[in-house]
């Protein structure tokens, strides 16, 4: 059985142009759907605001029930759904099975919050019941993108229904399919009723409608900080909620005390898994001195072993970037690097899409690989000498979102974590990490804060209401 057929994957006509879904690893066309305008927005918006109230009042063992189901077809489908996510956005299929392996997990996660106490008695000093209850917000719009588009899709959506909302999902076009499409039809199959999961593929236009629609009281982002400001400039102007998880440029940090081997296993993986397009990526390796020129020639011939091409067709580390403006941004910061003085330790070179794991040495501030978010499979590596500088250099820059820091001695790197400003933090493991029950986000210009995992889902996909009741009408003055 299918669960998605290019020829019916649509569920409704909208009125944007046709857009080719098509394979990086090849350029081969998948199919064609069609995007959609700010028109299509509005009447989502209007079909989800009908349909809310009702899926609201149901009861909270039926909301929970299609959670559940829709975390099984993840499981039963995952054979379709992994072929997509790899012909789709050049995943790997290690990558791609852990993507379903998560949406599932956020789905049961979801489930438990149907049923969560949401609320809590408050003492008054009138006579009366004075309580809180979190109530849904109405509908939710959700942006996502195209480098982990399922899970960035599902984190969001599978709360907010799972809460009472309904939903209007805005995937990357360049992968609409296994980040849109997919969890349509996912939720269509596990009984979700019509109407409260909107899946409108769309550009920029479509993404600014959804924001500006006054009946839209909650903003999901997740993208780059350039276009997370400009959402977030828009949202506030409308007085709206939005929760913000954008761009980083990920420390990791290796004390002396390290074992090299090991941190430069994590340093691979945290600089070229997925191509390096994930926001957590390693962006920076901060080595101790006494390491440094070893872990950049262990770094380099790690990187050198690693095999890129055809995620679909052959057994590789590395698939495509996810098409040819990326990887002009990623090729231009390294020529641009390695022009201020940068060393090409490996790497650096590219067939069609297939960008090759690089290396770079002695970078500082101003070499551009170092001091931007690359988003490709580009290590910087930069030696420190004492702990202040290692925690300086961290700390330094725009971001704060993931932080990995290596060493035998982990009350020391505990210690160093509380100086360095990020919202996830990870001792003896590297910065590219997710789970389902866990909070997730940023500082600074990484984001708006953990808006992911328990309680911070209730907090973002609900409103608080005050709530009082007394036995008779109360008296007052006038």
């Amino acid at each position: 059985m299918t669960l998605l057929d290019p020829k019916t994957w649509q569920a409704r006509t909208l009125s944007g142009g046709e857009y080719e879904v098509t394979e990086p690893a090849t350029g081969e066309g998948l199919g064609a759907l069609t995007l959609a305008t700010a028109d299509d927005i509005a009447e989502a918006v209007a079909a989800g605001r009908a349909a809310q109230p009702g899926w609201a009042r149901s009861p909270h063992f039926a909301r929970a029930a299609v959670l559940r189901r829709a975390g099984d077809l993840f499981t039963e489908y995952a054979d379709e759904l992994r072929e997509w996510l790899v012909r789709e956005s050049g995943s790997i299929p290690g990558k791609a099975g852990f993507e379903l392996h998560v949406a599932a997990q956020e789905c049961y996660e979801a489930a438990a919050l149907a049923s969560r106490p949401l609320g809590e008695v408050l003492p008054s000093e009138e006579p009366r019941l004075s309580f809180t209850r979190r109530v849904p917000a109405g509908v939710t719009g959700v942006i996502a993108p195209f480098n982990a588009p399922l899970i960035l899709a599902i984190r969001s959506v599978a709360p907010a229904l799972a809460l009472g909302n309904a939903v209007i999902l805005k995937p990357d076009p360049r992968t609409a399919v296994c980040g849109g499409l997919a969890l349509a039809a996912v939720f269509a199959e596990a009984g979700l009723p019509e109407g409260l999961l909107h899946v409108l593929p769309g550009g920029a236009e479509a993404g600014q409608a959804l924001v500006a629609d006054p009946g839209v009281p909650v903003i999901s982002f997740t993208g780059s900080t350039a276009a997370g400001r400009r959402v977030g400039q828009a949202a506030g102007r409308l007085l709206k909620r939005v929760h913000l998880e954008l761009g980083g440029n990920s420390a990791l940090v290796v004390l002396e005390d390290a074992d090299i081997e090991g941190a430069v296993a994590q340093a691979s993986w945290g600089s070229f898994f997925h191509q390096g397009q994930i926001c957590m990526t390693t962006g920076r390796h901060l080595v101790h001195a006494s390491l440094y020129e070893e872990y950049v020639e262990r770094l380099a011939a790690r990187a050198d072993a690693l095999a890129v091409g055809d995620p679909y067709r052959e057994q590789v580390h590395l698939g495509p970037v996810i098409d040819r403006s990326q990887l002009a941004k990623i090729h231009g910061l390294v020529e641009a690097s390695t022009a201020r003085g940068a060393r090409l330790a490996a790497g650096g070179t590219h067939r069609e899409l297939f960008y090759r794991p690089t290396v770079l040495a002695d970078v500082d501030d101003h070499t551009p690989a170092y001091a931007e978010e690359v988003f490709g499979p580009v290590a910087p590596v930069r030696p420190f000498r004492t702990l202040d500088e290692a925690a300086a250099l961290a700390a330094d820059g725009p971001y704060g979102l993931s932080l990995g820091i290596v060493t035998r001695d982990t009350a020391l790197g505990l210690e160093l974590a509380d100086r360095i400003p990020t919202g996830i933090a990870h001792i003896n493991d590297q910065t590219v990490n997710d789970e389902a029950v866990a909070p997730f986000g940023g500082v600074a210009a990484s984001g708006t804060g953990a808006r992911f995992g328990g309680a911070a889902n209730l907090e973002a996909f609900t409103e608080l209401r005050w709530t009082t009741v007394r036995r008779e009408p109360a008296a007052h003055g006038f």
